[in-house]
């Protein structure tokens, strides 16, 4: 089995007696002695087992803190510390405050990289300086001014440890010993600040801390050097589930000068060369399909001169089906990689690939291989993530009913954290923290934060309407109860489990048309403490509307039970509240932002447009209702200068190709020439970005249009087909690769959609092995680590994912995460073993979508 999630070091450097530091605290170094690191021309710290990256990444984003800034560590393959900078708390949790970068000058001569940085709102200004010396590493804090009064006794010098790196491992403070806390830990408990804020006491302190002393992969020494300070091990899960093992040193107050000055000694294995990663699919391969594992190897790594394909045979023993020397494709990022290709092989039977001393996963060729691998997805990932409704799975709840109190009108000239916002204008007749009636019913958690972000949830419900048009996908596995808020996995109901889930999808996006009278950004928690919630997200609220005028304290309740089952259908767009609702005076009820944004209408008309066509059989009312709703908008729209207020990513795409979206779908509902028209008008403005939605949209309506449309398409095409090359040269995957704070499995998935469409109209231009290509990315063939991106399905997965039970190490079964994130500037980067980087490991509702298609879309064309 690959130990390709972790890295170790080759047996040639274990046979070496010993491991040295890059500083040995055994020993003095001579003038003689070299600098352990040299500065790179990709501008860190570069050795051979060890990087530290000095600010590569800027500190804030649209997220704040991802903790991919400031000093950072590189140990044996592994970015273990993170996040080295001036912070105001002792475990600053995501959205508190950081330092704004200002400027950063690299030194490559001297071994310096010194970073200015500044907190404006308290008019203060710092520098970071990262000195290269001849025992490892120095970094230090300048300041030209004092500390301002209000920072004395706040602000200090951090770096986090990444706890799955060092749970089990021992560390010296001062040389007394101790171990490294499994769960949340202090000495002395939490303290409460004069502001009523907690803070976790210190569990070590000392003028010299000792991490993992034991284990030569992970040793990292942090000595205070000024004599004047006192470094301080904290733990940061006492704050938060995703906090980080802290060490912290308080800047004195009223110094200038160097104020904070560590000298950072990092374990080095001798000639350590990191393990090879094998990829390939973890999911196995059909006779049919190309089949290539790429090999990434370390810069200093010498390749092997044979792979061999392994058949396995019923008695255990194996047999060589294929070997051959593997193929130099080049480097990519801080790697060097080879091909193995193995297509020739497609004898049904059970295989494994051998590099060198390895040998991997058990993987089948067969053509039933991608059968069900969509199953957990539709059978457990959608039906966790549905809102409003209890959601059982045998024995187990995986959540109640939740934001049954939804939701109150959000206030005007006010930002929101995840990108919600509002101008002057709240485009709705309610008054600012107004209950609205009719949004509790419908609709996905988007991700692991629980919010009813509008754009996801018609990506979403357009995606899956295409995956039905296109393959069917008659599965019935699941009860849905929409009348009572009821959701049971594994227990069929004779229903399309997939056109439940679009009309759960569906009754969201209509219940904005039917309470306010247009789409809306979205549905999120009021208050920061919410937000993070961990676990059944009925508890998340009270479930009760918030009633102003009622005791916040109180326990009561206006009408009815909450627990129980409401008896109104929602499908028929009756308002619930007036007849099960209950009510308290507890401010906790999710907001609304409801700006009336035109490319939010057109995107949710599309999506409404789309679900008419395969909804009658489920729910005919609802399905004429949704395309009555589309035409409105389209005409709406029509007759009103767009709307384009824009923040974040809430308030819809781009406004032509959200157009084109409503334009294809209600062509494809109605076949009226005046949406035919539209396409035609809207293929100039969007065909500069030829690819995903865009080209799913212009090939579906194709039928529709004239031969002149069909030329540019094919035009178009050729076009997009010659500059795939660009990507095949870009990375051995032949994928697209972001780089991004959002890794990009998102945009891989979308690769292979588009390249679907495009064989399906044009196929002598875009070849079909371009979609297998996409999804034998997500099954392992991928940079960093060989395991598959979705949860549950392959011999081995991502199992400790950013869902909803992330605080247990846990997954939900088929959701996909977005995989490799590329961090500035050359470290792919995929934590298993830490799910909390949502940039990584979150799951989001439309990469569900995709991979439904995705994953049919390659089953239909091996079938052919």
């Amino acid at each position: 089995m690959y130990q390709l999630s972790r890295f170790t070091w080759r047996p040639l450097a274990a046979a070496i007696a010993g491991a040295t530091l890059l500083a040995a605290c055994a020993s003095q170094p001579t003038s003689s002695q070299k600098s352990a690191f040299s500065i790179n021309d990709k501008e860190y710290f570069d050795s051979a087992a060890v990087d530290v990256f000095a600010f590569s990444s800027k500190p804030g984003g649209l997220f704040f803190d991802s903790k991919t800034a400031g000093i950072e560590i590189v140990q044996h393959g592994e970015r273990t510390a993170t996040n080295g900078d001036v912070r105001l708390l002792h475990t600053p949790e995501q959205w508190d405050g950081m330092g704004q970068f200002v400027n950063r000058e690299v030194n490559s001569q001297a071994g310096t990289i010194t970073t200015e940085l500044a907190y404006p709102e308290h008019g203060f200004s710092y520098r970071v300086q990262a000195t290269s010396t001849a025992t490892g590493l120095t970094v230090s804090v300048h300041l030209d001014q004092p500390l301002p009064a209000d920072l004395e006794g706040k602000a200090g010098f951090n770096m986090e440890f990444v706890p799955a790196e060092y749970w089990d491992k021992t560390y010296l403070a001062d040389g007394k010993p101790g171990q490294f806390p499994r769960s949340a830990s202090t000495t002395d408990g939490m303290l409460m600040n004069e502001k009523g804020l907690t803070e976790p006491t210190p569990f070590a302190s000392g003028k010299t801390l000792v991490l993992a002393p034991e284990d030569d992969e992970r040793r990292v020494t942090i000595s205070e050097a000024l004599g004047d300070g006192e470094l301080m091990l904290f733990d940061g899960r006492t704050k938060a589930q995703n906090g980080w093992y802290v060490v912290r040193d308080m800047i004195p107050a009223g110094t200038t000068g160097k104020v904070v000055e560590w000298n950072i000694e990092i374990s080095a294995i001798p000639d350590w060369v990191r393990e090879p990663v094998v990829g390939y699919s973890q999911v196995g391969y059909h006779p049919a399909q190309p089949k290539q594992a790429v090999i990434e190897l370390d810069p200093n790594d010498t390749p092997e001169s044979t792979v061999e394909l392994l058949r396995i045979n019923a008695d255990g023993s194996t047999e060589v089906a294929r070997s051959g020397k593997p193929e130099a494709w080049g480097d990519y990022l801080r790697y060097q990689y080879l091909t193995f290709d193995f297509s020739e092989v497609n004898e049904p039977g059970l295989y494994q690939l051998r590099y060198g001393s390895q040998t991997g996963n058990a993987f089948p060729i067969s053509e039933d291989v991608l059968a069900k691998v969509w199953q957990p997805t539709l059978d457990f990932f959608f039906p966790v993530q549905m809102d409003h409704m209890l959601v059982r799975e045998a024995y187990r709840v995986w959540h109640g009913r939740s934001h049954m109190d939804d939701a109150l009108q959000a206030p005007p000239n006010y930002e929101h954290f995840d990108l919600y916002a509002h101008d002057e204008n709240l485009d709705t007749d309610f008054a600012p923290f107004e209950h609205i009636d009719g949004l509790n019913y419908g609709g996905w958690y988007d991700a692991g934060d629980y919010d009813i972000r509008t754009q996801s949830q018609y990506h979403t419900v357009q995606g899956l309407v295409h995956a039905v048009e296109e393959f069917g996908i008659e599965r019935d596995n699941t009860t849905v109860d929409q009348a009572k808020k009821f959701t049971q996995i594994n227990r069929p109901d004779g229903q399309q489990d997939i056109l439940q889930q679009i009309e759960h999808g569906t009754l969201a996006l209509i219940a904005q048309h039917r309470a306010i009278g247009h789409a809306i950004p979205g549905i999120v928690a009021g208050r920061l403490y919410q937000y993070p919630h961990l676990g059944d997200g009925s508890t998340k609220t009270d479930n009760m509307v918030y009633d102003a005028s009622m005791d916040p304290h109180a326990d009561e309740r206006a009408v009815g039970d909450m627990y129980e089952p409401s008896t109104v259908d929602p499908t028929a767009g009756e308002d619930l509240m007036p007849e099960n609702g209950t009510h308290s005076g507890r401010f906790d009820d999710r907001w609304a932002f409801t700006s009336n944004t035109t490319a939010l209408n057109y995107g949710s008309a599309a999506a409404l447009a789309g679900a008419s066509r395969v909804l009658g059989s489920l729910n005919a009312d609802l399905a004429a209702e949704s395309l009555e709703t589309a035409k409105k908008v389209w005409e709406y729209e029509a007759g009103r200068e767009p709307n384009t207020y824009r923040f974040g990513n809430t308030t819809g795409g781009k406004l032509e190709e959200e157009h084109l979206k409503a334009a294809v779908e209600l062509l494809l509902a109605t076949q009226e020439q005046k949406y035919a028209d539209a396409v035609r008008l809207l293929l100039p403005q969007v065909k500069e970005n030829f690819r995903g939605e865009n080209v799913a949209m212009l090939v579906a309506a194709l039928p529709y249009m004239d031969d002149a449309y069909a030329a540019e398409l094919k035009t178009l095409a050729r076009e997009y087909r010659d500059g795939i090359s660009e990507i095949e040269k870009d990375n051995p995957y032949g994928v697209p690769i972001t780089r991004g704070g959002w890794a990009g499995n998102g945009s891989v998935m979308g690769f292979g959609i588009t390249n679907y469409w495009l064989n399906k109209a044009f196929p002598e231009i875009v070849e079909k092995d371009l979609v297998f290509r996409s999804l034998n990315y997500i099954y392992g063939t991928h940079p960093d680590s060989n395991y598959s991106f979705a949860s549950g399905i392959g011999a081995e997965s991502q199992t400790a994912a950013y869902g909803s039970n992330r605080a247990d190490f846990s997954y939900i079964p088929g959701g996909v995460v977005p995989g490799v994130l590329v961090l500035a500037p050359d470290l792919p980067e995929n934590k298993s073993n830490w799910p909390f980087f949502w940039g990584q490991n979150e799951y989001v509702i439309p990469m569900g979508s995709r991979y439904l298609f995705l994953t049919h879309a390659a089953q239909a064309l091996l079938e052919k």
